[in-house]
C-alpha cells in the first residue's frame, strides 16, 4: 500500500450481527400518510397479489421513534392506536438519494419493542463493514432476496423473478436458460425453497457466467491444465501476488501454511481435495470472492487517524446551503435535508437566517432574494439536535449566515440554541485552549458531542445604525441587494431579484428597531457569546494573520477567490491552513447547484470545502467516497507535510514522489440490466504533478453480463503524494449512462486480484454489478535507478541474474576461442613456408634480445618513477615544514606585539601621571584647564614626533627608490650601509634610538628583496628566503636592555605595520673589513 502507515491497527468496527429480537420478528401496524376521504359511492380495485414488499437494509437512511417519528393526521387512526402511542411510533426513512426519500411508518405493540427495532435497524443500516462487504456477501444477499420471493404454494418462480427482475435482459435466451436449469435439476416455473440451496445457486451462477479469466489466473498459480493446485502453490500465490511486498515482514508477516490451510477449509467443499492438500478451481474462485480479499483492508474503514490533533489538521466534511433540495433560485427548502446531510457524516452545515414577519417574528431560513421556500429556524435546530451525532460523535459546526436585523429576534435565536442544544452547545472555551494568541485549536476528540457556532462576533457589543451591511468574506457585494425593509415585510419584487453573487453572513451588528438600548446590548452579548473557536473574520493577507496568531479566527473564500490565492501564493495558503481554518464555497453563478472539484482545495489544506449535497455530480461523488473512510467520522487527518510547521509544502511540487499504481481491469459481472456494451473509466485525483489521470477500456460487444477486457495495464507511473490521492473506477453503458463506481484511496489499495463492488452516486452499494481487477502498488523509482532498486529489493534474484549472464558470456567466449583456433589452423596450413635452421636460430636470438630490452626498459621506468616520487615527497615535506614555521612565527609575533602594546600603554600612562603629579606639586593652585593643556601638549608632541618620523621615512624612501632606478650597484651599496648602520646602533646599546635607525630598519626588507632579485634574477624565491628579515629585527631586539623601551616599542610597531616576522634567533654578520668583498662575490652570506 503506497503510503502505508507503520504499526498494526486493531480493528474496532463491530461485525454485522442481528439482534435476537429482530430474528424472531414482531407485529406492527402499518399506516400510510395518504389522506383519505369517505365518499358515498366508491369502488374497490383489487390487485390480486399476495406478495410482500422487500426493503433492502442498505437503502435505509434513518430510523426514528417517539416525538421524532411521524404521526398520523387522521384522528380515527390515533384513536385506534390508543393513548400514549407516541413512544410506539416508528418511522423508517429510505431512499436512493438525499432528496427523494420515503417513509415507512409503523406502530409497535410496546415501547420497548419500538426502541429495539429502531436502534438495531439503524445499526445494521449504517454498518460500514456491511456496506463495503466482500463479493461473497453480496451474492448471499441476492440469494436471500430470491428465496423470499415465493408464491402461494411456497415455490420460487425463477423465470419471473430471476430473468425479469434480477437478470432482466442479459442476452440469455429462454431456451438456453431452460436447458441450464434442467442441467442443474431445477424447475423453470418454480423451485421448492428447500431445493434452492446456496450450493445450487452457486452452480447456477458458475454455469450462467463462464469465467475464462479465472481459469487463466488458476493456471498462473501452477495448475497446468489440472483441476486443482497444491497448498504450496496457493501459499506462493497469496504471498507473491496478493500481498504488498513493501510491507514490513515483522508487522505484516506472510501467510504460513497453517493459515492457508484454514482458507482452503473455508472455501473448498470437496473433502477429498482437502485431504490431499489441494484446492479446486471452484474453491479458488470462492477465495477470490471472500472477505480476505477485499480491495481495501477493513481497518482503513475504521477510525485509524489520530483524532487528538488541532481542528486545523483535518479535512472536514462540509455542506453549502444545506436546506436546498434543488437549484439556488427556485425550489423547496427542507428541514429533512439537515438530517440527511448529517447522517452522511457531514460535520459542517449552513443556516441562512432571515428576520421573521409579524406577528410571530420567528426567524426563518431561506435563500434570500430568490423564489425558494422558507423553513422555521427553530425546526432546523431541532432536526440538528436529533441527528447531529447519530452517524459520528465528533463536533458539528453550524455556519450561520445571519441576515436578521432585529435585536429581539437575534436574542430569540441565541435562546433557541441554548435550550434546544443544551449541554451539547459549546459556549465557554476549554481551559487548555483559551481564546488567546498562540494557542492552538482543540482536537476533535476533545470536542466530541459538541456543537460549535460559526457567526460574526461583535467584540464591542454596541448598537450600530443604518442598513445591514453585507459580510466581506472574499466575495463582492451585490448591487441588486439594496437595503432590507425595517418592518420585516419584503415586497414580492424584492423576493424575485436574482442575486447571482453568493450572500454570506452579515454579522451580529444590532440595529435599533424596537426596545431599549440595554436590551439591544443584551441581545448582542447573547449572540456573540455563542461564538468561540470558529470566529469568521475578513481575510487581510497571510502576513497579517501570521502576526496576529489568533488561530480561533477563520476566513471564508468563494471558489474564484480561493483559486486566485492558490495560483499566486500556494505555499503561504498551505502554511495558513496549518493553524487556522478556511472555508471554500461555490460561486454565486452556480444557480443549478453544481459543484467545483474539492480536490483542488484539499491540495492546499483547506479544511471546510463546502459542496451542494443535493447534487450528486462527480465532485460530490468524490467527496462522499473520500469521507467514507476513517469511520465515516467526517474528519480526515491531513498528510504530514500539511501539518508540520517545520516543513513547507508546495502543491505544485513534483519532488515528494512516493507511489506507482498499475491497474488492469480484467472482467465485469452483471454490469447492466440491458443487452448493451459497457466500458470502464479509471481516473486519478491528486496533485497537479501526478502523471496521466484518465484511462478507458474498450467497449464490450453487447455483453454486460460477463464482459472480459484484460487490456493493457493502466499505469499511473508517478503519484506525488499517495496519501492525498484517490482512484475512481466507474462503469458506463455505451451511450454514456452511469452504471456504478467506486472511490478508493491510493494509500489503501491492496495489490493483487480483487473484486470491486460498485456503488451508486450517493455511495450506496449495488448488489450485483462488480469488477475484477488486478492492481500493483510500488514505490516510485526513476528509470535510471530501476536496476539498482531491483538489486536492493531482491539481492538473491539479482545475483542469480548476474551468474546467468556470466555463464552466457562464458559460452560466447568459448565459442569465439574455438572459432579463432580453427581460423589459425587453416592459416598455418595455407601460408607456412619452409625455413632453415640458421634462420630459426637468428629468429630465436632476436626474440631473446627483444625480451631483454623490454626488461631493461621496464626497470629504468620503475627507477625513474621511484626517483620522481622521492623528490615529490621531499618537496611536500619541505612545504609542510615551511607552513608550520610560518604559523609559529605569526603566533609569536602576535604575542610580542600585544605585550609591547601593553607595555607602551603602561609607560604612556605612567608618564602622563608623572607629569600631572609634577605639575600638581609645582603649582597646586592651577586650575583644571591648565591640566588639560598639559595633556594636550603632551599629545601634540607625540603626534609631532610621529609625523617627523613619517616624513623622514618618506624622504629616505624616495631617495632609495631613485638610487634603485639609477643602478643595481646603488642598491647593493645602500643595503650594505643600511645593514651595518642598523647593526652598529642596535648592538652599541644606546639609551635612545634615533629616527634614522627606524628608517633604516623600515627600508631594509624591500632593499634586501630587491637585491636578491637583481643578483639572482633566475632564482625562484619561496617563503623560506624571507625568514632572514625578521631574524635581524628579532636578534637586535633580544640584545636590548631594560632601559631601551622606546626602541623596542617603535621597532615592534613598525615591524607589525610592515608585516615582518621575528624568529628570536641570533644573526651572523660579517665585519666591515671584508663585507664589501663578501657582498660582491657571494651575497648568500646574509642567509641563515
Amino acid at each position: 500500500m503506497a503510503g502505508a502507515k507503520p504499526g498494526v491497527h486493531a480493528l474496532q468496527l463491530k461485525p454485522v450481527s442481528v439482534h435476537p429480537e429482530l430474528q424472531r420478528g414482531g407485529k406492527f401496524i402499518k399506516w400510510d400518510e395518504v389522506r383519505t376521504k369517505m365518499l358515498e359511492t366508491c369502488f374497490e380495485l383489487g390487485t390480486g397479489q399476495d406478495e410482500a414488499d422487500i426493503l433492502d437494509i442498505s437503502t435505509i437512511r434513518d430510523t426514528r421513534r417517539g416525538k421524532y417519528a411521524r404521526s398520523p393526521r387522521d384522528m380515527r387512526l390515533l384513536e385506534l392506536m390508543g393513548e400514549n402511542s407516541e413512544g410506539k411510533m416508528v418511522s423508517i426513512v429510505h431512499g436512493s438519494d438525499l432528496v427523494n426519500i420515503s417513509f415507512l411508518n409503523v406502530v409497535a405493540m410496546t415501547e420497548d419493542e419500538a426502541k429495539i427495532w429502531t436502534e438495531e435497524l439503524f445499526t445494521l443500516a449504517t454498518n460500514i463493514l456491511s456496506q463495503n462487504a466482500s463479493r461473497h456477501t453480496f451474492l448471499r444477499k441476492v440469494y436471500t432476496k430470491l428465496k423470499l420471493q415465493m408464491t402461494q404454494d411456497g415455490k420460487i418462480p425463477l423465470k419471473k423473478f430471476i430473468i425479469k427482475q434480477e437478470f432482466n435482459d442479459f442476452g440469455v435466451h429462454e431456451k438456453a436458460f431452460c436447458s441450464l436449469l434442467f442441467a442443474l435439476s431445477l424447475q423453470l416455473e418454480g423451485i421448492k425453497q428447500d431445493d434452492f440451496t446456496w450450493e445450487a445457486f452457486q452452480k447456477f451462477l458458475d454455469s450462467l457466467c463462464f469465467r475464462p479469466e479465472i481459469q487463466s489466473i488458476f493456471e498462473e498459480c501452477g495448475s497446468k491444465k489440472k483441476p486443482f493446485i497444491s497448498m504450496d502453490q496457493l501459499t506462493d500465490f497469496i504471498n507473491r501476488r496478493q500481498r504488498d511486498s513493501r510491507l514490513n515482514e515483522v508487522l505484516y508477516p506472510p501467510l504460513k501454511k497453517e493459515q492457508v490451510r484454514q482458507i482452503m477449509e473455508k472455501y473448498e467443499k470437496n473433502t477429498g481435495q482437502l485431504e490431499r492438500d489441494q484446492i479446486s478451481l471452484q474453491g479458488f474462485s470462492r477465495y477470490l470472492e471472500g472477505e480476505e480479499n477485499t480491495i481495501v483492508p477493513p481497518e482503513r474503514l475504521d477510525i485509524i487517524d489520530d483524532m487528538n490533533q488541532p481542528l486545523s489538521h483535518y479535512f472536514i466534511n462540509s455542506s453549502h446551503n444545506t436546506y436546498l433540495t434543488v437549484g439556488q433560485l427556485t425550489g423547496l427548502s427542507s428541514v429533512e435535508m439537515y438530517r440527511q446531510v448529517l447522517l452522511t457524516g457531514c460535520r459542517c452545515v449552513e443556516l441562512d437566517c432571515w428576520k421573521g414577519r409579524l406577528p410571530d417574528e420567528e426567524p426563518y431560513i431561506t435563500h434570500g432574494f430568490t423564489m425558494t421556500t422558507e423553513i422555521p429556524f427553530k425546526e432546523v435546530l431541532e432536526a440538528i439536535a436529533e441527528s447531529a451525532f447519530k452517524a459520528s460523535p465528533y463536533p458539528v459546526i453550524l455556519s450561520f449566515e445571519n441576515h436578521v436585523d432585529s435585536v429581539k429576534q437575534q436574542a430569540k435565536m441565541a435562546e433557541y440554541c441554548r435550550t434546544i442544544f443544551g449541554d451539547a452547545l459549546l459556549i465557554d472555551p476549554l481551559e487548555k485552549y483559551p481564546l488567546a494568541p498562540g494557542y492552538p485549536l482543540p482536537s476533535p476528540h476533545e470536542l466530541q458531542g459538541k456543537i460549535l457556532i460559526k457567526n460574526k462576533k461583535n467584540h464591542r457589543h454596541r448598537p450600530l445604525s443604518g442598513s445591514i451591511r453585507r459580510r466581506e468574506m472574499g466575495e463582492q457585494s451585490s448591487p441588486n441587494m439594496g437595503q432590507l425593509l425595517s418592518n420585516g415585510e419584503e415586497k414580492l419584487a424584492e423576493r424575485m431579484v436574482k442575486d447571482l453573487e453568493p450572500r454570506k453572513s452579515i454579522g451580529c451588528g444590532i440595529y435599533p428597531l424596537q426596545g431599549t438600548a440595554g436590551s439591544e446590548v443584551k441581545a448582542t452579548e447573547e449572540m456573540s457569546y455563542l461564538v468561540n473557536y470558529i470566529e469568521p473574520v475578513k481575510f487581510k493577507g497571510f502576513e497579517v494573520t501570521s502576526k496576529r496568531r489568533k488561530y480561533f479566527e477563520m476566513s471564508s473564500f468563494v471558489e474564484t477567490k480561493g483559486m486566485d490565492i492558490l495560483k499566486s501564493d500556494p505555499v503561504d495558503f498551505v502554511e495558513y491552513n496549518k493553524n487556522q481554518l478556511s472555508r471554500i464555497y461555490p460561486k454565486g453563478t452556480r444557480v443549478d447547484s453544481s459543484n467545483f472539484m474539492p480536490q483542488i482545495f484539499w491540495n492546499i489544506g483547506c479544511q471546510m470545502v463546502a459542496l451542494n449535497f443535493q447534487t450528486p455530480d462527480l465532485p460530490m461523488q468524490l467527496n462522499m467516497g473520500v469521507f467514507e473512510y476513517n469511520g465515516r467520522s467526517g474528519y480526515i487527518l491531513k498528510p504530514e507535510f500539511m501539518r508540520r510547521t517545520d516543513k513547507h509544502f508546495d502543491p505544485f511540487t513534483e519532488n515528494i514522489v512516493d507511489g506507482i499504481v498499475a491497474n488492469t481491469v480484467v472482467s465485469g459481472q452483471f454490469l447492466s440490466d440491458k443487452k448493451v456494451g459497457v466500458y470502464v473509466e479509471v481516473d486519478l485525483f491528486g496533485l497537479p504533478g501526478d502523471t496521466k489521470r484518465k484511462y478507458r477500456t474498450k467497449t464490450s460487444n453487447g455483453n454486460s453480463l460477463d464482459p472480459v477486457w484484460n487490456d493493457d495495464t493502466f499505469l499511473f507511473n508517478k503519484i506525488v503524494l499517495p496519501t492525498l490521492a484517490s482512484l475512481r473506477i466507474a462503469v458506463f453503458e455505451e451511450n454514456g449512462k452511469f452504471v456504478g463506481h467506486r472511490i478508493l484511496p491510493v494509500s489503501a489499495i491492496r495489490p493483487g486480484y480483487h473484486y470491486i463492488n460498485l456503488k451508486n452516486e450517493l455511495n450506496q452499494p449495488l448488489l450485483l454489478p462488480s469488477l475484477l481487477v488486478y492492481t500493483e502498488a510500488q514505490d516510485y523509482i526513476p528509470n535510471e535507478h530501476q536496476e539498482y532498486a531491483e538489486a536492493l529489493t531482491n539481492p538473491i534474484k539479482h545475483i542469480s541474474m548476474l551468474d546467468k549472464r556470466t555463464t552466457q558470456l562464458a559460452v560466447l567466449m568459448e565459442n569465439s576461442e574455438v572459432r579463432r583456433f580453427g581460423y589459425f589452423a587453416v592459416c598455418v596450413c595455407v601460408y607456412i613456408q619452409v625455413q632453415t635452421i640458421e634462420d630459426l636460430r637468428q629468429h630465436k636470438d632476436y626474440v631473446k634480445l627483444i625480451k631483454k630490452q623490454k626488461k631493461e626498459l621496464k626497470e629504468l621506468r620503475a627507477k625513474n618513477l621511484k626517483k620522481v616520487h622521492t623528490q615529490a615527497d621531499a618537496f611536500e615535506k619541505l612545504k609542510q615544514t615551511a607552513n608550520e614555521r610560518y604559523a609559529s612565527q605569526l603566533k609569536k609575533l602576535k604575542e610580542t606585539c600585544e605585550k609591547e602594546k601593553k607595555e607602551l600603554q603602561k609607560i604612556l600612562d605612567r608618564k602622563r601621571q608623572n607629569s600631572i603629579s609634577e605639575a600638581r606639586n609645582r603649582e597646586k593652585d592651577r586650575t583644571e584647564v591648565d591640566l588639560n593643556d598639559i595633556n594636550r601638549k603632551h599629545i601634540q608632541e607625540s603626534v609631532a614626533s610621529i609625523r617627523g618620523v613619517s616624513t623622514d621615512c618618506s624622504t629616505h624612501t624616495q631617495h632609495t627608490l631613485s638610487l634603485i632606478t639609477s643602478s643595481p650597484q646603488n642598491v647593493h651599496n645602500l643595503l650594505y650601509s643600511t645593514f651595518f648602520c642598523c647593526c652598529h646602533q642596535l648592538f652599541s646599546t644606546p639609551q635612545t634610538i634615533s629616527s634614522p635607525l627606524i628608517i633604516h630598519i623600515a627600508i631594509l626588507p624591500p632593499l634586501i628583496l630587491i637585491s636578491l632579485f637583481l643578483w639572482f634574477p633566475t632564482v625562484t624565491l619561496n617563503s623560506s628566503f624571507l625568514y632572514f628579515l625578521p631574524c635581524i629585527l628579532a636578534g637586535a631586539g633580544s640584545g636590548q636592555k631594560k632601559g631601551q623601551t622606546n626602541f623596542k616599542t617603535e621597532r615592534g610597531a613598525e615591524t607589525h605595520r610592515r608585516g615582518t616576522f621575528s624568529t628570536g634567533e641570533q644573526i651572523r654578520t660579517v665585519t666591515h673589513a671584508h663585507s664589501e668583498q663578501s657582498f660582491n662575490n657571494c651575497p648568500s652570506v646574509l642567509l641563515l
